[in-house]
């Protein structure tokens, strides 16, 4: 191993330390990306997506498939700093295999975000490490095509936001309740990794960790696990959350939709729900002094 000072750079993210702790930034990538795209001059817009962001897989094929996939890719990996972006580009990813022009249109639209924000990254605090919180939304039945769900959640561990997730369900849900409960064990799941890492690194937690989830009957279900007409079709495997209960070390509590975090991960929002959400996040602007730097 080579000690090679402290972290400056690497695999394209900039960490930059300040007075608030450390900022991670990919400006650089986000530049090269718009470059790519030959959208470096483009008109900006204040949000990667609009209330009306569910596409089908209809509309005209795009003239260059290869190029739309390329630019989807790359996006996944600006998404390592910019968890605002997360539920626009994991729609794009949908139909990676057969991009249509309403997919490429909401690519421009996602891009346009970028060019307005490309000074945006995540910003890291000094932290206790004593309190990990999730916040768990599901978007039931909102895929066109399947008409599956998508899960979305984050993580925070003290201050900092650690994991952040959107992702089209695996199987049809029945209900709304049996959406947000496959969500909420998504998130449960997480956090019990997060648990057994930090235990296994000798900094083990020392308050239970609380699951935020905006759906009053899932919140029920996983301290009562009743089989009634809307769960009775939610596999076994699921039911894992109410044994994290029942032991002890997961709350699963519920939270105002105002204050759901999550929805920025299954949804588009309204501008000002967006903005606030976002900042919830950590996702912020690289401070003045550092704007003019290399990165």
């Amino acid at each position: 191993m080579t000690d090679l000072g402290p972290l400056n750079y690497f695999l394209g993210i900039s960490a930059t330390r300040n007075s608030q702790g450390m900022f991670l930034s990919q400006r650089k990538y986000a530049l090269d990306i718009l470059d790519r795209a030959d959208m470096s001059n483009c008109k900006s817009c204040r949000t990667p997506v609009d209330t009306q962001s569910k596409h089908g897989p209809n509309g005209p094929p795009v003239s260059d498939p290869t190029l739309y996939r390329s630019l989807a890719g790359a996006l996944q990996y600006l998404t390592f700093t910019r968890p605002d972006i997360t539920y626009a580009v994991h729609q794009l990813c949908l139909f990676m295999h057969d991009p249509r022009e309403p997919h490429f249109n909401a690519r421009k639209r996602v891009l346009r975000y970028v060019r307005g924000t490309v000074d945006n990254g995540l910003q890291i605090f000094p932290s206790s490490t004593s309190k990990l919180i999730a916040y768990s939304d599901a978007d039931w039945g909102g895929c066109l095509d399947t008409r599956r769900s998508t899960s979305g959640y984050c993580v925070f561990l003290g201050d900092n936001l650690l994991f952040w997730s959107s992702k089209r369900q695996a199987t049809v849900s029945r209900s709304s309740t049996e959406a947000e409960y496959r969500a909420v064990a998504n998130a449960v799941a997480e956090t019990c990794w997060i648990r057994n890492l930090l235990r296994e690194l000798h900094s083990p937690l020392s308050h239970v960790t609380l699951v935020y989830c905006d759906n009053v009957s899932a919140v029920y279900l996983s301290n009562n696990l009743v089989q009634h007409q809307r769960t009775k079709h939610i596999e076994i495997g699921i039911h894992f959350v109410r044994d994290k209960v029942a032991t002890g070390d997961i709350y699963v509590l519920h939270v105002p939709t105002t204050s759901q975090y999550a929805d920025i991960f299954t949804k588009g929002l309204p501008t000002q729900l967006f903005t606030d959400f976002k900042s919830s996040l950590n996702v912020r602007s690289l401070p003045p002094v550092l704007t003019a730097g290399a990165y």
